[in-house]
């Protein structure tokens, strides 16, 4: 194996999260927990997996101290550095305000809110082994227009690039993962702001195709979601829930408990007279009574559910659910959904944080 260690990381983790408000009027996109662990976590997995050891995080001032706060315990053992990026201008201006970390090293630039099914160590491998300038991953798409979209001749080679095109020239989508070697950082510099008034890395890719970059287009094999939007974020917690093989269960059983599938209980929690079917994830120091839960579902720390029924849903910490029935749903910290005990349809929801909803 060539020496991975050799690549830096990019990690984006700024922007605003305009798309999954108003969870993200709070909380970072990029924070946003599936199975109980924040996206951002998932990602670093992968790129720790790779043997990178320097990763460099662009924050955005608004919510940089939140993201430092959520790597502060650093199980990875990364270095990490960190870089304001003073507006979201796209992803060539943040390769390009991150230069100085960059050092002419080759890197790894991953968006932090992309979950991925396939591991990357070999395509660092493959990338770093045939001296590439660019390795882009991508995935056939339905709705290329809201992606940068990839264009191949018949030998599978890169013809052109276009981003979020409204007349889309194919259905292949940049996944948001990119390797690059230093020549990107030439690219960068210079580049006009697009329609959408940002930098777009698809530009500066142009620019390197032009210039006799050598650049694979590797599709991916499996699954890929960006998580900025509610649907696609819970489509990716029900993607990691899947994975759970088996009962892990540290809390405490009390009354009639039936639990079906595989379903993990962290210490602390409480459960009374709850039926679970999984695959299903109770974070710590949860209470749940009189309920039927899952399948896909993850219960926050400190969630206190009563007399409900809960499928499909991501619930954040500390949030309370009395006589209700939710499904395909996304909760807030610290919100209330409370029912009046009579019978009501099941809730689909996105509820920011310190939200409460009575139902009559």
């Amino acid at each position: 194996m060539v020496q991975t260690s050799s690549l830096k990381a990019l990690v984006l983790a700024g922007g605003r999260g305009t798309r999954l408000r108003p969870l993200t009027y709070t909380l970072p996109k990029q924070l946003v927990p599936v199975a109980n662990r924040p996206i951002l976590h998932y990602v670093l997995d992968q790129i720790a997996a790779m043997g990178i050891r320097e990763v460099g995080v662009i924050l955005s001032p608004e919510t940089g101290d939140q993201i430092r706060a959520s790597l502060e315990a650093n199980p990875w053992h990364f270095e990490f550095t960190y870089i304001v990026q003073p507006e979201p201008l796209g992803l060539a201006h943040a390769v390009q305000t991150a230069s100085a970390y960059l050092e002419g090293a080759p890197f790894l630039m991953y968006l932090g809110d992309n979950l991925l099914e396939d591991s990357l160590v070999g395509l660092a491998d493959r990338f770093l082994t045939q001296g590439l300038d660019a390795l882009l991953l991508v995935k056939e798409v339905e709705d290329p227009r809201k992606f940068g979209v990839v264009v191949l001749d018949d030998q599978q080679r890169l013809v052109d690039l276009v981003e979020k095109p409204k007349e889309p020239p194919s259905s292949l989508a940049l996944v948001g993962v990119y390797f690059f070697s230093p020549k990107i950082l030439e690219m960068v510099e210079g580049l006009t702001p697009s329609w959408r008034g940002e930098y777009e890395i698809t530009d500066a890719i142009r620019r390197l195709l032009h210039h006799g970059g050598r650049i694979e287009v590797v599709p991916l094999q499996g699954w890929w979601l960006d998580t900025g939007k509610k649907d696609d974020l819970l489509l990716a917690n029900r993607r990691v829930l899947e994975t759970l093989r088996d009962q892990d269960i540290a809390g405490t059983l009390e009354g009639r408990c039936v639990l079906d599938g595989p379903v993990v209980i962290e210490p602390g929690s409480r459960l009374r007279n709850v039926r679970i079917t999984g695959p299903v994830v109770i974070g710590k120091g949860a209470v749940l009574e009189e309920s039927e839960i899952g399948p896909f579902v993850s219960v926050g720390p400190g969630c206190r559910i009563r007399s409900a029924h809960i499928h499909g849903a991501v619930l954040l910490e500390a949030v309370t659910v009395e006589a209700a029935s939710l499904h395909d749903s996304l909760i807030g910290t610290r919100a209330v959904i409370r029912g009046t005990g009579t019978s009501h349809p099941q809730l689909k929801l996105l509820v920011g944080d310190d939200i409460e909803i009575v139902l009559e």
